[in-house]
């Protein structure tokens, strides 16, 4: 299996469409980078046009032959995600969807649909895009879905019988529920694609700490604790580098989990690292897929195993 990977590893990547959402900054936006350079047609999945357009023009600045696409993409609101599927969908080909977007320590909030924020975003509504680009994604020979999820989700708990916050909201509680749930249906998902003898694999991947406006959420107090640890955390193309690996390494295989190799998997070369027993739970899995199908009115129609 691939180890000490960075962007350098990555290999020629023509001929090849990916989807990435949040891909006009951070983390995104530099695997958005990495794999144009490397010859792929490459859409970006934005909320904001004007932010997509930006990124686009950054990347054809380095890279003036870039393939490249814009698709509008609210992952807090199920009509965008629609939409957002119907774009890429109608694409020749798709050998991976990078499911990269996510928010963190928000204030209470809720989405378009009614959900709260960090989990309606961050799982539900990358759980109905992938469900809905399924189809697309199975005619391509070799696919792959990458999920992104994070060290935090060792602290994570499926807080079923409260699960839009309305009795107790505390926002890193609900960022950690969101990224166990991300692991928590990348291993459901692998199960059930595997069990169907699909050529489609899932794997997870998590960036470490990583220097990104995904912490801009946070008290200005932490920040000014932070500062003196900058140096220890990820810039965002090495934070990148787990997301290039699920996405392009010859030997990745569906089910694997991705992340930085350094002992605390904060930083540095990519390889594969394990996640907590809770998160491969089959039958905690199983009642968060049928929630998520419930909530989403997407079924991503795989039988369970």
């Amino acid at each position: 299996m691939a180890s000490n990977f960075t962007a350098a590893d990555v290999p020629d990547q023509r001929g090849k469409t990916f989807f990435i959402t949040g891909a006009n900054t951070g983390i995104g936006f530099e695997a958005a980078k990495v794999l144009a350079e490397r010859g792929a047609r490459v859409l970006l999945g934005c909320r904001s046009a004007a932010k997509a357009e930006e990124a686009l023009a950054k990347i054809r600045a380095d890279h003036p032959a870039a393939d490249l696409g814009y698709v509008a993409l609210d992952l807090a609101d199920l009509a965008s995600v629609r939409q957002a599927a119907d774009v890429v969908a109608a694409e020749p080909r798709l050998d991976g969807l990078l499911n990269n977007a996510g928010v963190m320590r928000t204030p209470y909030g809720l989405t378009e649909d009614g959900f709260e924020t960090q989990f309606g975003v961050n799982h539900l509504g990358h759980f109905a895009l992938t469900g809905l680009l399924l189809p697309t994604l199975e005619k391509t020979a070799g696919s792959r879905i990458v999920i992104t999820s994070s060290v935090g989700h060792r602290r994570g708990e499926i807080l079923f019988d409260d699960i839009d916050a309305t009795r107790r909201y505390h926002p890193m509680e609900r960022y950690y529920m969101s990224k166990l749930a991300n692991l928590l249906f990348m291993y459901e998902l692998d199960r059930r694609l595997r069990a169907q003898g699909a050529g489609t694999i899932a794997l997870g991947v998590h960036p470490g700490v990583s220097n990104t406006d995904l912490g801009r959420h946070m008290p200005r107090a932490f920040h000014a604790l932070l500062f003196p640890l900058m140096l220890l955390l990820s810039a965002p193309p090495e934070g990148a580098w787990s997301t290039l690996l699920g996405a392009t390494a010859p030997d990745a295989e569906g089910g694997q989990y991705f992340g930085p190799g350094n002992r605390m998997e904060w930083r540095g070369p990519a390889k594969q690292v394990d996640s907590t027993e809770q998160s491969k739970d089959p039958a905690l899995a199983q009642r968060l897929w049928d929630l998520s199908v419930e909530l989403t009115g997407v079924d991503p129609s795989l039988k369970p195993v």
